[in-house]
């Protein structure tokens, strides 16, 4: 990649297109492909994306908030169900009749202001309900008590509920054995609540880590992968190195400037780091404020010539620092890789103590996306 910007993250859609068809293959004939396309793509672009995934054949996809699923409409996604994984404000609720989007509800009282819309609007809105099976985030309480709430939405004149889910808590942690318990928890509570008269014709709960490392059992109807579409590790092991699927995004810059300082030389804001060396130094011209985290702050590296750089001294709001003395001829205009070359995603995540996720939906809107077929 010849640099002709600051800065840019290149989305590599030859890749993303590797890996949903690699997750396509991996399910059983009538197990269904989620896209979880939350966070603008994770970091990647919904728009930019969108093509790849309807190329690919993908028919289903779940958003976090409406607006991510207008996004999705105007991307092309024109008749797929999209489903809202997130609470909906009664100021949007609108938004959910308008672009044809399927909400998560789990309050009456959300069902309740749906069905006077959806009746004002003359309409059938499907819902998808959540159950809370050990999350304690959002969801009915799968219990005895949920039947009853459940049941007063499915006799609603224009309300159709078309879908259940759970999420799982621990999935990334397969031996733990809280996933099974869920999924023993969420089932029980279906066919409780079909023995009770409610249709519920789809259920789902697996997640990424749960597509990768859970019971084949747990599948259900379909499963909602999301970040590892994306090559995002969501666990350790042996099946994520096994997987086949790549990371999508790298993300470039170049030197702006490089010197020499001699031993005992402070770098940085603060000076955190002194020099214990004749020390190269090359100035990046990104920062926090382009997403690089202050987390990198002397632990992070980046790559240049294909060689690993480490960050030294704190990140910059603009700019930061590297010390590339054991990295021959680097010069002013060369390329450096944030991601990329010698650094990966899961890298930058390690040195971060963060979340895969967190590293690529942290990039700020002022890195532009370049997107690439090679």
């Amino acid at each position: 990649m010849e640099m002709t910007r600051r800065t840019a993250a290149v989305v590599h859609l030859d890749r993303l297109e590797r890996n949903i068809r690699t997750s396509l293959a991996s399910l059983a004939p009538g197990v269904e492909l989620i896209a979880v396309v939350k966070g603008d793509a994770y970091g990647h672009g919904i728009a930019g994306v969108a093509p790849v995934f309807k190329a690919c054949g993908v028919k289903s996809y779940a958003v976090s908030v409406w607006e991510e699923g207008r996004a999705l409409r105007r991307a092309g996604c024109t008749d797929e169900p999209i489903l809202v994984l997130g609470d909906t404000l009664p100021s949007g609720l609108p938004m959910l009749l308008k672009y044809r989007l399927t909400p998560t509800v789990f309050s009456a009282d959300t069902a309740e202001r749906l069905d006077r819309l959806a009746a004002a609007s003359n309409t059938i809105q499907p819902v998808h309900i959540k159950l809370d099976t050990g999350m304690n985030r959002i969801g009915f309480p799968a219990d005895e008590l949920c039947i009853e709430h459940i049941s007063r939405i499915a006799a609603m004149k224009n309300l159709r509920i078309t879908g259940a889910f759970t999420h799982f808590s621990r999935a990334d942690e397969p031996l733990c054995g809280e996933t099974k318990r869920q999924l023993d928890l969420f089932t029980d509570a279906v066919s409780a609540l079909r023995r009770g008269g409610v249709e519920i014709p789809f259920i789902h709960a697996a997640n990424s880590p749960a597509f990768l490392f859970g019971p084949p059992e747990a599948r259900l109807d379909a499963v909602r992968v999301g970040d590892a579409l994306f090559g995002l590790c969501p666990g350790e092991g042996e099946a994520w190195s096994s997987s086949g699927l790549e990371e999508v995004m790298s993300w470039h810059t170049y030197v702006a400037m490089v010197k020499t300082v001699p031993a005992g030389t402070p770098v940085g804001y603060g000076g955190s780091f002194v020099t214990k060396r004749s020390t190269v130094i090359a100035t990046l011209p990104v920062g926090f404020a382009d997403g690089y985290s202050r987390r990198l702050s002397n632990r992070g590296h980046v790559s240049i010539h294909g060689r690993p750089a480490p960050v030294i001294g704190k990140i910059c709001m603009d700019m930061f620092m590297a010390d590339v003395t054991d990295i021959p001829g680097v010069r002013p205009g060369d390329r450096a890789d944030l991601i990329g070359g010698a650094v990966t995603i899961l890298g930058m995540a390690d040195d971060m103590d963060a979340n895969v996720d967190e590293v690529v939906c942290g990039i700020s809107a002022r890195v532009p996306k370049i997107y690439t077929a090679k």
